[in-house]
């Protein structure tokens, strides 16, 4: 195929225009994606699992995680590695106690009179209720005289793997 001088000219000023003056799409044209930061009202959806794989919570199909980042809304190492992330993005992270609901704490074990907890919650793992306390008490411990309540968070002293995605940024 021939191509004549001035066809080729033609052509080379058209190559040399379109590298110029790039063609900018409008996305790119209005700015950087938003991305999280403090002040930034986040919606995920989540799964968290501990490293024996079992599930502990997901909101996979339900309704959105709101927080404000920055705020202490959610687990410090949650929020750390979701810092910087853009809507759409997924994130998976294991997160270690100190990070999380921190280290268990021997000092938030009480052993309570065994006439003093119900019967039928005289089991360990019950979840009870303790009144001036936020948060559920787990049966630790039964001995013959004594029941040992565990007022650490249910998930202190375990390391906690998120699988999140990041819905929107507003």
């Amino acid at each position: 195929m021939d191509v004549s001088p001035a066809r080729a000219f033609a052509a080379s000023l058209l190559l040399s225009a379109a590298f110029a003056s790039p063609v900018i799409s409008p996305a790119l044209a209005a700015g950087p994606a938003a991305v999280i930061g403090k002040g930034r009202k986040v919606d995920i959806e989540y799964t968290l699992t501990l490293d024996d794989g079992s599930t502990v919570q997901s909101n996979v199909g339900e309704k959105p995680l709101s927080f404000v980042a920055g705020e202490g809304q959610i687990i410090p190492g949650l929020e750390t590695a979701l810092d910087g992330k853009a809507a759409r993005e997924r994130v998976k992270v294991r997160i270690p106690p100190e990070e999380a609901y921190g280290p268990t704490d021997p000092q938030r074990m009480q052993e309570v009179p065994l006439d003093k907890i119900p019967e039928d919650a005289r089991k360990v793992g019950t979840l009870l209720s303790a009144q001036g306390f936020d948060g559920p008490v787990r049966v630790a411990e039964v001995r013959p005289d004594v029941v040992v309540l565990d007022f650490n968070h249910p998930l202190a002293g375990k390391a906690l793997t998120f699988d999140v995605l990041v819905l929107s940024i507003n």
